[in-house]
């Protein structure tokens, strides 16, 4: 017989249901105060974050249900696992910053025309697996490539935990596959860097000195309209010291991508921070790793054979078109158990 109730048991703990219990009453007796919803932001944080809290406790009494009147047929064994291990998956991202929205940004490495087109199959493959989720996304920032593809673009993910489940995604991305772009059709191999950051509101403690910051406008590029490209309403930030650069283009508001875009140099600040394992913001130094040759974390080879293969995880999903069609649950539910 199945450990199903051992397992849920063991979740509940790491969870820490009673706790979360507790967050919810104490957000529900806050926001019965007529003064909680005069900071609107804050107020909007709170009920999302009981939202997300009032969910995970249903699908734990749900499921716990479930099992306690369950006869065990075969099929209801496949939902009850199917549910234990999504829920076993929330005890891995219990990160600083995993319940977060995030930013994946997608820029083109070594191989010219072929990873400017590689971008674009990323960016739909990423796409297509943030539908699949029901997560809503939203173009940013993109600068289109010369001949076709693009140079880099990035999306916001407005979903909770969208941070923790992406950040294993982050590295080096790599493509063989016979190229459309010649008349011979020869091999070409083609990299693209793959950058995921948190979206860092109000809520951390990063010793930013502003002078360190410089704003930059300029007019759009990218799709957006002719306002867009008449008025300077792109905004750049970027923080001097560490040379870390964030671009926003996505409203027709300079004021609303100004917003944006220090919200988004918080968390490639947060991310670089991790990255280089340091306790002090005023250590950091930077060093850039080229997406090329021997820096993949992940290779999708379309020719002489299909297979999508995770250098970190050895896992290995031999239906590579299904996997740039978005399906991706199997790598990344490998590389949060695994790499954590």
């Amino acid at each position: 017989m199945p450990d199903f109730q051992d397992r849920l048991d063991k979740i509940k703990e790491a969870l820490n249901t009673e706790n979360l219990k507790e967050k919810i009453a104490q957000i529900e007796q806050e926001s019965a105060q007529p003064k909680f919803w005069q900071e609107h932001e804050t107020a909007g944080r709170k009920m999302q974050e009981m939202t997300e809290l009032q969910g995970i406790v249903e699908e734990i009494e749900e499921l716990e249900l479930q099992i306690i009147n369950s006869d065990l047929r075969s099929e209801e064994k496949t939902e009850i696992e199917s549910l234990l291990k999504k829920l076993e998956l929330k005890t891995f991202l219990s990160g600083q910053h995993d319940k977060k929205k995030a930013i994946l940004s997608i820029h083109a490495g070594q191989g010219g025309t072929e990873a400017m087109d590689w971008v674009s199959m990323l960016l739909r493959m990423y796409l297509k697996y943030c539908d699949s989720r029901k997560w809503k996304t939203e173009i940013v920032n993109e600068m289109p490539g010369e001949e076709t593809g693009l140079k880099s673009v990035s999306i916001e993910i407005d979903a909770p935990y969208a941070y923790g489940y992406l950040r294993n995604e982050h590295g080096t991305h790599r493509l063989v596959r016979k190229s459309p772009f010649n008349a011979d059709h020869l091999r070409q191999t083609s990299f693209a860097q793959v950058e995921i950051i948190p979206i860092i509101e109000k809520d951390l403690d990063l010793d930013i000195n502003p002078e360190d910051i410089e704003v930059q406008t300029f007019r759009s590029s990218g799709p957006g309209g002719q306002h867009a490209n008449k008025t300077e309403s792109a905004v750049r930030a970027i923080h001097k010291p560490t040379s870390l650069t964030v671009s926003v283009s996505s409203s027709r508001s300079q004021l609303t991508n100004r917003k944006t875009a220090l919200n988004l140099l918080k968390g490639k600040l947060y991310q670089f921070m991790r990255e280089q394992e340091v306790e002090k913001f005023k250590d950091l130094k930077g060093k850039y790793t080229p997406p090329t040759w021997g820096t993949q974390i992940r290779s999708y080879i379309l020719d002489p054979y299909q297979l999508v293969k995770d250098h970190r995880t050895q896992l290995e999903i031999p239906q590579a078109e299904d996997v740039l069609d978005g399906k991706l649950d199997k790598l990344i539910e490998e590389g949060t158990r695994r790499l954590r």
